[in-house]
Order: C-alpha cells, then sequence, then structure tokens
C-alpha cells in the first residue's frame, strides 16, 4: 500500500527524510503521520524514526544548516526545523524497564522491535519517502481498516508499561473506532483490570488525555464505556455519563468543547490539571446549568457563547429542548445602565455595592427594561 498525501511530498519533509537515507540511514515517517495521513484525516505533527542515534542525527542537521533542538534526547528524540516547521526524530528503540509511568529505553537497528513496542497497532505502521507503507507487525493495515483499535501484543503487559494508555485505548477509539464494533474485548477488560493504575499518573497527564478525548466528534460511547469499565470514577470521581450523548447531539454541528461537555459529566474534576481560566469557567458553566436562571439571565450573566453552552447542558441534563439562542443573545447584549459614579460621594464602600446589586436585581426583575433614571429614583 502507498500513502499518497500532498504533506508527504512538502519539500520540508522530504528534505528530513534525505537527510537521514542520503547518509545511509533509515528514515520512515511513523504513528500519527501515517495513520491519518492513510485515513484522509488532518495531520498536524510529522514524526519519523530512524535507525541513526541522536548524536548522528544532530551531526547531520548541523552539517546540513538544519535546527537541531534536544527535545528529548535521552529517550532518543531530537526535533529537526525544517522550513520554520518541526520533524520529531527518534531513534528506533525497545523498552528494558517501566514503571507504568515512564521506560528505560534502548537504542535498536532493528525496525520490528520499534514497532513492538508500540501502543496501538494502527500506530505501528510506517512509511517511506515515496509514501510506501510498512507494517512490521503484519496487523496495523487491517486493523485500520476496520477501524479496529488493538492493543500491540498482551494489553496488561502495555497497561503496565505506562498507565496512560487506558485512556489513550479510549480516546483513540473515540476518534478512529467503529462505534458499531464497540470496544475491543481484551483491550477493554485490561483497561477495566488495572484501572487503579490511573491513579499513579500526573493530573497534567490525565487532563491532557481527558481533553483530547472530549474533543472528538462523538466521545459519548467511549465515555460510556470507560464509566462501565470504573476507569471514569478513577479520572473524574461521581461523573455521570448519561447526559453526553444527548448534549453532542443537541450541540448539533458546533465545535466540539472539551470543557462544555465535562461540565454536562458533573462529578469532581479535581483530578484533572486545569488551567485557572478553565477551572473558573468549568464551574460557571456547571452553576448556570443547575441553576433556575432565565435564558435572558443565562446570556447576561455568560456572555452569548457561554451562556449557550450552558442551555445545551442544562438541557442535555433534563432531557427537553435548549432555550432559544436569540433570548440567550438578548440577555447577553444587556448592561446595566447605572454605574458606581452614578450613586457617588453619597454612596462608597459596601454601602455602594450593596446599592448596585439591589439596582441590578431590580433591572433584572423588570426584564432589562428599567432605565437609569428609573433605577436613581
Amino acid at each position: 500500500m502507498r500513502l499518497s498525501a500532498p504533506w508527504i511530498a512538502a519539500a520540508h519533509v522530504q528534505r528530513v527524510l534525505a537527510l537521514l537515507t542520503g547518509a545511509g540511514h533509515r528514515g520512515l515517517l511513523v504513528g500519527g503521520c501515517v495513520r491519518n495521513g492513510l485515513l484522509g484525516a488532518e495531520v498536524s505533527d510529522i514524526d519519523i524514526a530512524t535507525d541513526a542515534l541522536p548524536a548522528r542525527v544532530v551531526e547531520l542537521a548541523r552539517a546540513a544548516g538544519i535546527r537541531c533542538v534536544p527535545t528529548g534526547i535521552e529517550h532518543g528524540t531530537v526535533t529537526l526545523i525544517a522550513e520554520g516547521l518541526p520533524h520529531e526524530v527518534t531513534t528506533f528503540r525497545r523498552d528494558v524497564e517501566t514503571d507504568g509511568r515512564r521506560a528505560t529505553v534502548a537504542f535498536s537497528e532493528r525496525l520490528e522491535e520499534d514497532a513492538a513496542r508500540r501502543d496501538f497497532t494502527m500506530n505501528a505502521l510506517y512509511a517511506e519517502a515515496d509514501g510506501t507503507v510498512l507494517d512490521p507487525l503484519g496487523l496495523g493495515l487491517g486493523d485500520l481498516t476496520q477501524r479496529r483499535l488493538r492493543f500491540v501484543g498482551d494489553p496488561a503487559e502495555r497497561i503496565r508499561e505506562d498507565y496512560l494508555r487506558i485512556l489513550r485505548f479510549f480516546r483513540f477509539t473515540a476518534w478512529y473506532g467503529d462505534p458499531a464494533q464497540g470496544m475491543e474485548p481484551e483491550g477493554l477488560a485490561a483497561c477495566a483490570a488495572l484501572a487503579e493504575g490511573i491513579d499513579t499518573l500526573s493530573r497534567e497527564r490525565i487532563w491532557h488525555e481527558m481533553r483530547k478525548l472530549l474533543a472528538a466528534p462523538d466521545p459519548a460511547p467511549a465515555v460510556a464505556a470507560m464509566a462501565a469499565a470504573g476507569v471514569l470514577a478513577h479520572v473524574v470521581p461521581g461523573a455521570d455519563p448519561r447526559a453526553l450523548a444527548p448534549l453532542v447531539h443537541l450541540e448539533a454541528g458546533a465545535a466540539p468543547d472539551p470543557l462544555r461537555r465535562l461540565a454536562a459529566l458533573g462529578g469532581d474534576a479535581g483530578g484533572l490539571r486545569l488551567s485557572k481560566a478553565e477551572a473558573r469557567r468549568l464551574q460557571a458553566l456547571r452553576d448556570a446549568a443547575l441553576s433556575g436562571d432565565g435564558a435572558e439571565l443565562l446570556g447576561y450573566r455568560l456572555g452569548q457563547a457561554d451562556g449557550m453552552d450552558a442551555a445545551l447542558i442544562r438541557a442535555a441534563l433534563a432531557g427537553v429542548a435548549p432555550e432559544p439562542a436569540q433570548r440567550i443573545a438578548f440577555g447577553a447584549a444587556q448592561r446595566l445602565p447605572v454605574t458606581a459614579a452614578d450613586l457617588m460621594p453619597a454612596l462608597s464602600g459596601p454601602a455602594l455595592g450593596a446599592a448596585l446589586r439591589a439596582m441590578e436585581a431590580r433591572w433584572i426583575a423588570s426584564g432589562f427594561r428599567l432605565s437609569r433614571d428609573e433605577l436613581l429614583r
């Protein structure tokens, strides 16, 4: 099979590959770029595998005038910047020792050893510079064609090497699996049996994977399987996935938003390393969705975009139609006609704040109709 995609013929890709092959080494595209290229999906990262040692890659890059960044040189990875674009070049590797979070690796000259240490068969595909696809394990192409996500080798062994692979199993299934087939049984069983390993992972790594999972076009089946396997409880304790499928339906083509979908799950998101802005938005969406605020007030409190998100979450939770977008937009356009300056210097400090809050409450209760003069009277 041959991979035919415009990006593979791009000058920057061919330059990096030729840098390696021209010096007598192997230079192969690998992983996500090959997988997505074969699926006709977007390719964002260019990963290259080689039998050249990292020091040799650095030497060749410098001789060719290509900027080289030692992003993970102790693990065999250097990033080459060609035409202003990054290309991660990693030496063939095999695992020597793992502890469930990180691995000690040894460099290898054998493509088969490099493929055998990868997580899923569809990620163990390689491509030559001319697009010729290599499937060292003999399983990747078939599984990719059938949209079947399957661990390389024994699922439990792969998971014990890095417990993040549990979350990656659900994430990749959401993006690349066939919903009609369901989850691969052996992999799902291993994820359920080893779910406690998630507790050893950093909050950053967990949120990184969950964000990508929730950004899938429809993550609901995968998240429901996570819950059934006992995995979701280790990620977001108390989460309930039942509102996620209705939410995806109600989004009706809107861009996937991981935080909107996380808000619909409920539960304790403290195990995720959210930024302060993400944490504030998540809490605001949850509070608004569970409040009794009308559509206009949702828009006024949260703005049009987040007001609509809160309305969608509320509708998904309650099994009803969301509030009309026009009413949310109306509320978002409203501005309290009274400012602090209108009450000064007669009022100041806590009294000033209390007066403004009281006026705002009256104004909201009037349907945003009271004028400045009416409020001041």
